[in-house]
């Protein structure tokens, strides 16, 4: 495998066999000299052997519940965030097989109709693509795994105000990453302590979907076609998508695949309403811009291209006229300049096929696919001002983009139907609603540590390290008013309302939120 660099992105052209024997910096991903893959590393290992030995009582998980049949848990799907919901609006909505032969061909009738969830948002500690590089892989790692033993466990808090935890949330018998940086830095971790663990518990990530789902669309075209990757800088870093995409491509027999990558380092935080990337403008900041601009080498303005990026200026804060005050302040914005940025890129590697496939490798950037597939259309019909079309030739007419979140309810439900793990007829779920769990502060030991709107200072969260799994530095709640502010919800509303409307029931009806206030309830938005 080739590797060309353009200015630190990487554009991938295989040329034969993919050499795994390959160290990639910042995976931590090894082989002996048995050949036995290793996945963790010293502090992470130590994190899997307390849970399996019982010796934190923040991270527990009940090993008994998992010597019985699993067929009536709930499903687990984790997030550093909202974008999660993504994926779990397709997993509750897809009808791509048959619910009584289990065979593919639709019914009518959703594939997972019978089954709940419980859905796990990190947004305290996100966006987890910021962590690689930092390098803060392990704390990364040490992240995924609370994730998981928190869907595992029966540990949560009843809101963010309460005293002291519960633990009558149900275990899951299966769990789905919902996340390309936590797909691409933890899954192959988390199966091998699940195995450690003695779990039979399967797991899913968007990555190994996506990617398979790309290769089979450009297996579809007529002529050769580039492949590209959005995703956040941890999940690039990673390299998941290349590796993963390789080896689909080997199995088709597709030679000279090409896969070119843009990592962001805004767009997931600003649709999480994230102040170090959007704010509202009626707002005094707290936090210091962290996006793109013409003095941040890490996401350069290049005002050589300024025509290019075509910014709507009612997202920007700052002086028209002075480029050096600019700050991107629309989702929207942080879309036009990473698409131009990698479009740009790409040129100057003097490619000599179109841009076929873009893989939306965020759960965030579903939410704004109309922007992205605007955004590329733009760009190939842009003119300059020699009337030239410089990017015409290098994006292909019929761009297909790639949500890896269907492809994600297929591999989910097919491991589950062979199994015998799909809940059938009047067979019930241990629970009644859809389950809805978010990360916040805790801020009875972390008040200091905190921003003006009660999040973690950028500082505190990135300065953190692995090891310590002692102390709780966030409280896993029910998602309620208390803890999704106005611009999350808009979203979730716009963007996925089945899941809202999940999110409701879950606010009224599950034994988990009897305690939360009226106020604090979620309600139907007329």
């Amino acid at each position: 495998m080739q590797i060309i660099k353009l200015k630190n992105k990487l554009i991938y052209i295989t040329l034969g066999l993919y050499f795994v024997g390959i160290f990639i910096s910042g995976c931590n991903l090894k082989l002996t000299n048995n050949k036995k893959k290793e996945y963790f590393n010293e502090v992470n290992r130590s994190f899997v052997e307390h849970i399996k030995k019982g010796r934190t009582e923040i991270f527990k998980i009940n090993f008994d519940r998992y010597k019985v049949n699993l067929k009536s848990y709930p499903i687990g799907v984790f997030d550093s965030g909202i974008g999660g919901l993504t994926v779990f609006k397709e997993i509750l909505q897809i009808d791509h097989f048959n619910n009584i032969t289990h065979k593919e061909g639709p019914d009518n009738i959703p594939d997972f109709s019978s089954e709940h969830f419980i859905y796990l948002a990190d947004q305290a500690n996100m966006p987890y693509g910021a962590y690689p590089s930092l390098g803060k892989v392990d704390f990364l790692r040490e992240l995924i795994i609370r994730d998981a033993v928190f869907l595992l466990g029966s540990r949560y808090w009843p809101s963010e105000f309460a005293k002291l935890p519960l633990f009558d949330k149900p275990p899951v018998k299966s769990v789905v990453i919902a996340c390309n940086t936590a797909t691409s830095y933890g899954l192959d971790m988390l199966r091998a302590a699940f195995k450690e663990w003695g779990l039979p518990v399967y797991i899913v990530g968007v990555v190994e979907a996506g990617s398979k789902g790309a290769i089979e669309a450009l297996e579809r075209r007529e002529k050769p076609g580039t492949i590209a990757v959005m995703a956040t800088v941890g999940t690039i870093l990673s390299n998941g998508y290349p590796k993963a995409m390789e080896k689909a491509a080997s199995k088709a027999s597709i030679k000279n695949l090409t896969v070119i990558q843009e990592g962001s380092i805004g767009i997931a935080g600003a649709v999480e309403g994230d102040e170090a990337f959007i704010i509202d403008k009626n707002k005094r900041r707290t936090t210091e811009y962290k996006g793109p601009s013409i003095n941040n080498p890490e996401a350069l303005i290049d005002m050589k291209t300024i025509q290019a990026y075509a910014f709507d200026f009612k997202g920007i804060i700052g002086d028209k006229d002075n480029p050096s005050t600019w700050e991107l302040n629309s989702v929207e914005n942080y879309i036009r300049y990473d698409v131009t940025t990698l479009v740009e890129k790409y040129k100057k590697s003097a490619p000599n096929k179109p841009i076929s496939v873009v893989v939306l490798g965020c759960t965030h950037y579903p939410f704004y696919m109309d922007s992205f597939t605007n955004t590329f259309k733009r760009l190939k019909n842009f003119e300059d001002d020699d009337g030239d079309k410089p990017y015409f030739n290098l994006i292909d007419e019929d761009l297909i983009f790639i949500d890896p979140s269907e492809l994600t309810a297929i591999e989910l439900y097919k491991h589950l139907s062979g199994k015998n793990l799909l809940l059938e007829g009047r067979e019930n779920s241990l629970i009644k609603t859809n389950e809805f769990y978010i990360s916040v502060p805790n801020r009875s030991i972390f008040e200091g540590k905190l921003t003006l709107d009660g999040s973690f200072t950028y500082e505190y969260k990135y300065g953190r390290s692995a090891g310590n799994f002692n102390i709780e530095d966030v409280k896993l709640v029910p998602m309620s008013n208390y803890n999704l502010n106005d611009f999350v919800q808009k979203n979730i509303i716009n963007s996925t309302p089945f899941v809202w409307k999940s999110l409701v029931e879950f606010n009224w009806q599950s034994p988990r939120t009897k305690n939360l206030p009226e106020n604090a309830r979620l309600k139907m938005m007329n």
